[in-house]
């Protein structure tokens, strides 16, 4: 298991942290649990829902994401996860491409489990037809992890990195982790 402290975006935001930690099971499993750390409890969290519904546009509130991309290709996913326990997978064939919004679903990702805590978030994705549709191995993937955070301060970006001059989190230069 590997863990990231993830940095936000306006660096003088020093108020919440956030850190993730990130693990392969089986052989088509990938288990990741984000902690928050809100002493002031400025976070505004979105009310717990009873099933998992997939919904567009979560990261119009709190929301927490992970991106896979596959090395030497130019396509991704981008998956959302609301602590309301909504989410939703996305496919791009290159960056932020197509253009369309809501972004076009992906199904070749499925939740197995998808929980509030009350630390943070945990979920548990199964990558079995993504992997086998398209050859991959686990050495082939490498992810990406941030958060979206809407406090009583405004809308706070965080990710394992931030290279570029606004907050951008499908800057494939961001996505650290390797297996």
């Amino acid at each position: 298991m590997a863990s990231y402290e993830l940095s936000a975006f306006d660096r003088r935001f020093q108020a919440i942290s956030v850190v993730s930690a990130i693990e392969q099971v089986s052989p088509f499993t990938l288990n990741v649990g984000f902690w928050i750390r809100d002493p002031n409890q400025w976070i505004e969290w979105p009310a717990l829902i009873a099933a998992h519904p997939r919904q567009d546009f979560l990261w119009k509130n709190t929301c927490f994401e992970i991106f896979i991309g596959v090395k030497h290709e130019d396509f991704y996913r981008e998956i959302n996860l609301s602590p309301s326990q909504a989410w939703q997978v996305y496919q791009f064939e290159e960056y932020r491409y197509p253009e369309e919004m809501p972004p076009l679903a992906a199904y070749d990702i499925e939740l197995n489990q998808l929980k509030r805590t009350h630390y943070g978030l945990n979920v548990s994705l199964d990558l079995t037809e993504f992997m086998l549709k398209y050859k991959l191995k686990w050495s082939d993937l490498f992810i990406g992890l941030t958060a979206v955070l809407k406090t009583a301060q405004g809308e706070q970006f965080y990710a394992m990195q931030h290279s570029s001059p606004s907050a951008d989190f499908h800057n494939k230069r961001d996505w650290l982790h390797l297996f």
